[in-house]
């Protein structure tokens, strides 16, 4: 059956949007052409594909089962052409990179460095978001690449995964400020908290639209305890900050910790947080091109 390209990319607009007028505009053409385009195909597949009528369209059950497979082609071909644009635009070959401020920080500023001497020529373009937006970019194809913390919502079944390494969450403080959490009473000698017992002082952690900030609060849960932090950043650095001046009990990744412990220390607790993983997330219908290929064996080796 001979059906152009453009019929379908009309059907899928105004499936999208459930409104010719709209889908019309998106396209740059006429509520008319919108109209004559979808009896057109209507009438090739020998198919109803959408119920109208003066106030809504709704996709018939036909209209459904024919989206289902005309949008993943669609954005694949987004992905190819977007990507093909911005490589020209940057005078060759760019690899979109996207993962957390921390992770770029803290993990792969080396994988970095190391791709732009074995590629000066490749655009490095770095994407920065929560590990839940990062997986969100790979997923639309706006990054080639995602480093990512798990357990993430975000990440989906067609996505190629690969374990980097595993992590600890660690409860971090200054010992001026909070003497307590550190010593048992009238002594030095090292004092053992439970999670119950932590959640009296205030928490500094990242905020709720993070996969840190879901997995702690899944934690706290299990042991039938409210986490309610007294301050949510968007940023470990910070929350470092903040705990070394005083106000709370900041909870980071271990791999993020500051060699020099002078003004903060780990706190002992109890219950100890189930361990994390560090990931590397793609597409796997896409071949590889030589950079990148390059670049998930670096990861691949540290793993």
């Amino acid at each position: 059956m001979d059906v152009s390209y453009e019929l379908y990319k009309v059907f899928y607009h105004v499936a999208k949007t459930l409104n010719f007028t709209e889908a019309a505009a998106q396209l740059y053409i006429s509520q008319s052409a919108v109209s004559q385009s979808v009896k057109l195909l209507e009438r090739r597949l020998g198919q109803v594909l959408f119920v109208r009528n003066t106030k809504r369209v709704a996709l018939t059950p036909e209209g459904e089962l024919l989206l289902k497979h005309i949008e993943p082609a669609i954005l694949l071909i987004r992905q190819g052409e977007n990507q093909l644009t911005k490589d020209a635009a940057h005078g060759g070959m760019q690899l979109r990179i996207a993962a957390s401020d921390t992770i770029c920080r803290y993990f792969l500023v080396p994988f970095f460095y190391r791709l732009h001497t074995q590629y000066p020529q490749v655009h490095i373009s770095i994407i920065n978001g929560t590990s839940l937006r990062c997986a969100e970019l790979l997923e639309n194809g706006q990054a080639d690449f995602a480093v990512v913390n798990s357990p993430n919502t975000a990440l989906s079944t067609n996505m190629q995964i690969e374990e980097l390494r595993t992590f600890c969450d660690t409860f971090v403080g200054n010992p001026v400020h909070f003497p307590d959490c550190f010593y048992q009473a009238g002594s030095n000698e090292p004092k053992e908290l439970s999670l119950k017992e932590l959640i009296r002082y205030p928490i500094l952690m990242l905020s709720r639209r993070s996969a840190t900030s879901t997995f702690l609060h899944e934690q706290f849960q299990k042991h039938s305890l409210d986490l309610a932090p007294s301050i949510e950043l968007s940023s470990n650095d910070l929350l470092l900050d903040l705990a070394k001046i005083g106000l709370g009990i900041a909870c980071v990744p271990d791999y993020c910790l500051p060699s020099d412990t002078s003004e903060l220390r780990q706190l002992c607790i109890r219950e100890k947080l189930a361990p994390r993983r560090l990931l590397l997330a793609y597409d796997g219908k896409w071949p590889l091109s030589e950079a990148a290929t390059f670049f998930t064996q670096l990861l691949r080796s540290q793993s």
